[in-house]
């Protein structure tokens, strides 16, 4: 078995994850109490990779830690239809909030919790037979998801140096702000998620909102109507992991495929089909379809458009009965007439797994993975966002008060920018000017000066 910890902190990552967990559930066929009722082997092959198996093997536990820095949460999870699913010591809460600051949640509060958090970690990974990694759900723009959850992600990293992170990471937007300091919460994780996950999935409420109201029609989309979007995508990235498929990917296989230069492992994630209950019966799903909404801008999870920039690599999952022959040809169809938005300096960047078990209630569906450059919209945004209240210092004695210093911001802020620089400049590298040899070389001495 390959297992995966999973991790929820906050309340958006919380939310999201109890989602999750709905989800997968239902389709291994696990009900409320965790016992399985399924119908196909299929759901219980590897099933071990996201549950442990409780009383001789007629009950599944998810391998699942629920993390906030306030109890309402957690109470709210218990006290849902699924919350006799998780084990009760696998709740970890303070009872103060971080009040979404960054340095309560990274420093003080969230410092007090981080060792209890660790040792139910520690327990479930020593429960494993073979371990390939961590999975966070979280948000950046509050105070317990972006500041405990990325000092969960260096703690994991120090103690599992060769276990793949991976972060589904709720990235705040501009017309969607449930926070005035989104953008230094933000800005600060990104700083901590660029050297410490291998993998991160970002996931924007605005792109979340505009398919709600755009594709689903929906008049006044609810949280609960975003999060099931959100749950959608999870359970289509991690279908490979859970259901034997003709590529068997772990995490370790998508980020070795996905990420091309260390620090460019953000992904802008979409999922089809996408359609209005009422319009469903007008469209047949077919393959090429479903390769024509994947890529569509109006599918991503990101409010970024792939079109203003370019793929370094992209991951496709299809699910159902298809034939394999077919989404081959459509993916290369699909990459013949863009050719223009794929770096083509990695040929074949496409990659694609197909999965025979389809998504509850639609005969088959299909998930995307991108990297894109054009990611750096968003970097770009929080970064605009950070400058402007950085500058008159607004808000900053609540951070400092909790022992931050002013030079974390300025860091944090640099090497967002540097992260954005480096998508500009690989989104401009065309085949000729591929050869970096010529570029003068740096002595020895001054290289090692500059590491």
């Amino acid at each position: 078995m390959r297992e995966i910890v999973h991790l929820q902190t906050g309340q958006c990552g919380n939310q999201i994850g109890s989602k999750f967990w709905e989800i997968i559930s239902d389709e291994h066929g696990i009900d409320t109490t965790g016992h399985y009722h399924g119908e196909s082997d299929l759901q219980l092959e590897r099933i071990g990779v996201y549950y442990n198996e409780a009383d001789d093997g007629k009950r599944f536990v998810p391998r699942a830690v629920l993390v906030d820095l306030e109890p309402g949460t957690m109470d709210a999870i218990k006290s849902s239809t699924y919350g006799a699913l998780f084990r009760p010591d696998n709740y970890v809460f303070g009872q103060s909030g971080a009040g979404n600051n960054w340095a309560k949640g990274h420093y003080t509060e969230g410092a007090e919790l981080v060792e209890s958090v660790l040792d139910v970690v520690r327990k479930e990974a020593e429960g494993c037979d073979c371990l390939q990694g961590f999975q966070l759900t979280h948000s950046l723009g509050g105070g317990t998801g972006s500041g405990l959850g990325t000092l969960l992600l260096s703690k994991l990293r120090e103690e599992y140096p060769d276990r793949i992170v991976n972060t589904f990471s709720v990235v705040p937007s501009p017309k969607v702000s449930d926070t005035v300091v989104e953008p230094y919460n933000a800005t600060l994780s990104v700083h901590q998620l660029v050297e410490n996950t291998d993998e991160t999935f970002c996931i924007d409420n605005e792109a979340l909102y505009d398919i709600c109201f755009r594709t689903l029609r929906l008049a006044s989309p609810t949280y609960g109507d975003l999060n099931h979007l959100v749950s959608l995508t999870m359970s289509g990235v991690t279908t490979c992991l859970r259901f034997p498929g003709q590529l068997n990917a772990d995490l370790r296989k998508l980020a070795v495929n996905m990420v091309p230069f260390p620090r460019l492992h953000f992904f802008m994630p979409g999922f089809a089909p996408l359609t209005a209950r009422n319009s469903q019966v007008y469209r047949a799903l077919t393959v090429p379809e479903l390769s024509q909404q994947l890529f569509s801008p109006v599918n991503m999870m990101a409010a970024c458009d792939p079109r203003h920039g370019r793929y370094l690599t992209v991951a496709a999952i299809f699910r159902g009965r298809m034939s394999m022959k077919e989404v081959d040809e459509q993916m290369l169809a699909v990459q013949d007439k863009n050719s223009s938005y794929f770096v083509e300096w990695i040929p074949n960047n496409v990659k694609v797994a197909v999965c025979d078990v389809p998504p509850r209630g639609v005969k088959m569906a299909a998930t995307f993975v991108g990297n894109t450059t054009a990611i750096q919209e968003i970097f770009k945004r929080i970064s605009e966002q950070f400058t402007l209240m950085f500058r008159r210092k607004a808000f900053l004695h609540w951070y400092t008060g909790e022992g931050m210093d002013e030079m974390e911001f300025t860091e944090a802020e640099s090497n967002m920018n540097d992260l954005v620089s480096e998508y500009q400049q690989y989104e401009e590298v065309g085949v000729d000017d591929g050869d970096f040899e010529d570029q003068e070389e740096i002595p020895e001495e001054d290289y090692l000066e500059e590491a």
